[in-house]
């Protein structure tokens, strides 16, 4: 079963309180994981940041719009209980509670109006569509991930289009800057100088030099395959070397993965893709335009002795 959104949540969550006791939000997030039929695949889904569970955000954010409407009220630290007014919906509910139906009470009106320009009725607020179901977490890192990945797209595209001698160089500042190689200048002595059975470059694989790393690194545009990666590993092979990285600008072959996932040797296949995603995780070729920093209320610094 697909996950439900925050507003699918609303009216169950309400009508678990009306008994009107206390209830612990994680205790009601398992209650309603089982009135949903939740598998414990989608039970442990995560968001993109990795922070926090899909489903357990989405419990939250429904309690908080729940609470805005004073709907439900928290007497304490993650518990909540019905108020009068949750009774009185309760009486005569609705199908299912959304954003747009808890429009109708003034104090969820402001509280959704917050940051938008008021007219001069009052505060304006635009309700969510029946597809705005994600949760401002998920929606601003579906943002986040859809600017990436244009921008991934657009860093490839210039990729292919530098000299060899530039892809070299990007190369090494890849690797430097994930901690392979040494210093920029060790690292750039070996990139490039071997040329040997389709072995482009020797780096270290730490600073102390305790292993190597052998690395070819091409602009291709056709889709390596299985034989271009044996051959490489007979390069290996050839040195006896038991580490490689193969970098291109295109895509590898099922069948070239499946055989790295079979032989002893430890060859690490590194497509285009992934080579732009690198390059944005390690800042290479990529400037920060601007940050948004995500807080929230730091609980601790308000507990009184």
């Amino acid at each position: 079963m697909t996950i439900p959104d925050f507003q699918n949540l609303m009216l169950p969550m309400l009508q678990l309180a009306a008994d009107g006791r206390e209830h612990r939000v994680s205790d009601v997030a398992d209650t309603l994981a089982q009135h949903f039929h939740l598998s414990e695949e989608e039970r442990a889904e995560m968001l993109p940041s990795g922070i926090q569970t899909k489903f357990d955000n989405r419990v939250g954010w429904a309690r908080t719009h729940l609470g805005k409407a004073l709907l439900l009220e928290s007497p304490r630290r993650g518990w909540f209980h019905i108020t009068e007014r949750g009774r009185e919906l309760l009486a005569n509910p609705p199908e299912r509670i959304t954003v747009a139906y808890l429009m109708r009470y003034p104090e969820h009106l402001a509280f959704r109006s917050k940051g938008r320009q008021p007219s001069e009725n009052g505060p304006v607020a635009t309700p969510l569509t029946e597809e705005e179901s994600a949760s401002p977490e998920e929606a601003l890192e579906a943002s986040y991930q859809t600017l990436r990945s244009t921008l991934a797209l657009e860093l490839l595209e210039r990729v292919k289009q530098v000299s060899p001698r530039f892809f070299e160089r990007l190369v090494v500042d890849l690797l430097v800057a994930m901690g392979y190689g040494g210093s920029r200048r060790d690292a750039g002595k070996a990139i490039g100088r071997s040329g040997d059975g389709g072995i482009d470059g020797i780096i270290n694989e730490d600073r102390l030099g305790l292993d190597v790393v052998y690395i070819q690194a091409k602009r291709w545009e056709h889709t390596v395959s299985r034989p271009d990666v044996q051959a490489f590993a007979g390069s290996l092979e050839g040195v006896r070397a038991r580490k490689g990285v193969m970098i291109t600008t295109s895509t590898f072959s099922q069948q070239a993965r499946e055989y790295v996932s079979r032989i002893e040797k430890k060859i690490v296949l590194i497509d285009g893709e992934t080579l732009a995603q690198y390059m944005l995780d390690y800042d290479i070729g990529v400037t920060e335009v601007s940050r948004y920093v995500v807080k929230k209320i730091d609980l601790d610094y308000f507990e009184e002795e």
